[in-house]
């Protein structure tokens, strides 16, 4: 087997979010508006990295699918095997496509790009961290690289999507009375807000079900947010319902 020539690319920092598996993230950024914080490996938390950053709405993260395992059988087990051809959710998982005419994590270098919202530069002990909204990303992902969004060049309002032209559409979300009542205790018991219950039920309406499983009426499936096995099932072909909820470390 001919190995392709590589670079390393040094980690300069990880996510930290309450996405905790695969399933359950959005697909793409800004879908959702999952809060995250992005911490750094010394020394590049170093203040001055960061200054006039704040003078701009969203940034440019360059990260790693570090939860990818489909690796060649090589003597160098970071070497990624390569798909020419991979099946888009959105083509509903049985079509086969270019996989640089999507934006699978099967990759030759299993990089990510995605652009967030910049809410905080957070002063620490230690340097900064970041504070941002919209990610995609689960939580441990490496961050490479961070660059400013610049609106003039990297919004092109006449650009061609091909087969993601539009936003997935949105599945509705109801709760069973069991739920309701659950997630009435935990906000007056300040164990969950609001807004993380509002986050989980948008996350839900991108129906995170493989496509070739969207179909099915009455499986329970379950997604894991922060410290929340959220358990759903799809009730007819329009709405998802939220069926339970169990803590993790009640487990």
């Amino acid at each position: 087997m001919t190995v392709a020539p590589s670079v390393e690319l040094p980690i300069i920092g990880y996510v930290r979010s309450p996405l905790i598996q695969k399933f359950g993230t959005p697909r793409q950024p800004n879908l959702v508006n999952v809060p995250a914080v992005i911490e750094f490996v010394p020394p590049f938390g170093e203040p001055l990295a960061f200054e006039g950053l704040a003078a701009f709405s969203h940034i440019w993260l360059l990260w790693q699918f570090h939860q990818n395992r489909d690796t060649a059988l090589t003597s160098d087990a970071t070497i990624t095997k390569f798909r020419a051809q991979v099946r888009p959710p959105r083509l509903g998982g049985n079509q086969k496509i270019g996989v640089f005419a999507t934006r699978s994590m099967y990759r030759p270098a299993n990089i990510g790009l995605s652009v967030v919202q910049l809410v905080d530069i957070e002063p620490t002990p230690n340097g900064v961290r970041l504070h941002i909204v919209g990610g995609d990303m689960v939580d441990g992902t490496p961050i490479i690289d961070i660059k400013p969004y610049i609106n003039y060049s990297d919004s092109i309002a006449d650009a061609r999507s091909g087969f993601a032209e539009h936003k997935p559409i949105r599945k509705q979300v109801s709760l069973t009375h069991q739920v309701q009542r659950t997630l009435t205790a935990l906000i007056v018991d300040k164990k969950l807000t609001q807004s993380q219950v509002d986050i989980i039920c948008e996350l839900l309406a991108q129906d995170p079900r493989p496509a070739y499983r969207q179909q099915e009426h009455d499986t329970i499936f379950t997604m894991r947010y922060q410290d929340w096995d959220i358990a759903f099932m799809q009730i007819d072909e329009q709405q998802l319902q939220w069926v339970g909820m169990v803590a993790l470390n009640a487990v």
